[in-house]
């Protein structure tokens, strides 16, 4: 049953194809009675956003056509009437992008990123969005008064570097190589080296090296100037033996290859950044058996991560300004996409509506 009271138009973003999306005016989402409806005070680009506009679409996420955009900060406009008291209209608040059903099988297991209906979300360039209420029920956080709608809106990206974390089991002191220096690596360079893990970092532009080294990499490198990554990397590590962990979050062949070359025996590798599908890698089975290798992937955040992300805000262990680089109004949103797809040094951008 809809219970939306809201009525008339709003400007919003329509993905429609690949490099298609246009500025339209549609009608103000209606709510059902389990739903919000949230005024967008700020979203931000991402290295997802812009993949899923570079091939218009994505096949778990989003299909076109569609309300596009996925990381927001907002306050409560509206809510159904079998909403909860503990949200209120002019609640500030970060919702997630997507809330696990927590009754299949992989929830069952503590899996709820792999949900076999992981309820996705998209809308965030606009200037409402509809919240579903599963989203609501397990993925929708109030912001605390200390923390701004730009630094509350990375929350969903950095729940999936927190996750990311946990699961390679990196510690203080830990040697961690983070190779790619886009938005997400350099989340990982941020807090790695916030929590003691000496991190170094491996970018392909002069900007990206610069920006890790900022955010507290011990050394950073431009792969494009290094003869032989794998081998620079291996110096700056205890005895050549190599990383402790390495994380890759640039998803290719070659650098997913590096990353269990720069690893050191008993170490883990965590293949972060998805490679296109179908795309081969060279594997040397010996190597990863008789240095007792672990190699992994982590997808997506769960409720657990999305709440330690906005915890982690809020001791201001990262902010938006170590990766926010410009501001646009949502009118010019395709020309920040063409930006990032130019690879210009643009890390973020957050869109005001």
């Amino acid at each position: 049953m809809s219970v939306s009271t809201a009525t008339g138009t709003m400007t919003a973003a329509v993905l429609y194809g690949r490099e298609d999306v246009k500025i339209e005016t549609v009608a103000i989402p209606v709510i059902a009675d389990d739903e919000v409806l949230v005024r967008v005070k700020v979203a931000l680009t991402d290295g997802t956003d812009l993949k899923v506009w570079r091939n218009g679409f994505h096949a778990r996420m989003i299909q076109p056509p569609a309300l596009f955009g996925h990381e927001l900060a907002g306050v409560v406009a509206e809510k159904g009437t079998r909403v909860g008291n503990s949200v209120r209209v002019g609640m500030r608040v970060v919702p997630a992008n997507s809330a696990p059903c927590e009754v299949c099988f992989y929830c069952k297991k503590g899996q709820p990123n792999l949900c076999e209906d992981l309820l996705f979300n998209n809308g965030a360039y606009a200037e409402y969005i509809r919240i579903p209420g599963r989203i609501v029920r397990e993925n929708m956080l109030e912001i605390p008064d200390n923390i701004s709608f730009q630094d509350a809106a990375l929350t969903e990206p950095l729940a999936c570097v927190l996750r990311g974390i946990h699961e390679t089991g990196i510690h203080e002191g830990d040697t961690v190589v983070v190779i790619g220096c886009g938005p997400i690596g350099l989340k990982f360079i941020r807090v790695l080296s916030a929590r003691g893990v000496r991190v170094i970092a491996i970018g392909k532009r002069k900007s990206q090296v610069e920006t890790a080294q900022k955010l507290g990499a011990v050394a950073s490198f431009d792969s494009a100037e290094i003869e032989n990554p794998i081998e620079q990397v291996r110096k700056l590590t205890a005895g050549g033996r190599g990383a402790d962990a390495v994380i890759e979050a640039v998803g290719r062949a070659t650098t997913w290859e590096w990353a269990i070359q720069m690893v050191r025996k008993g170490g883990t590798v965590n293949l972060f950044a998805g490679c296109a599908k179908g795309t081969e890698v060279k594997l040397d089975p010996w190597l990863v058996h008789y240095s007792e290798i672990t190699i992994k992937s982590s997808f997506h955040h769960t409720p657990r991560f999305m709440r330690e992300a906005l915890d982690t805000i809020a001791r201001g262990e990262i902010r938006a300004s170590d990766l926010i680089t410009d501001e646009a109004p949502l009118s010019e949103l395709s020309r920040v996409f063409e930006k990032m797809k130019n690879r210009n040094g643009t890390l973020k951008t957050a869109i005001i509506p």
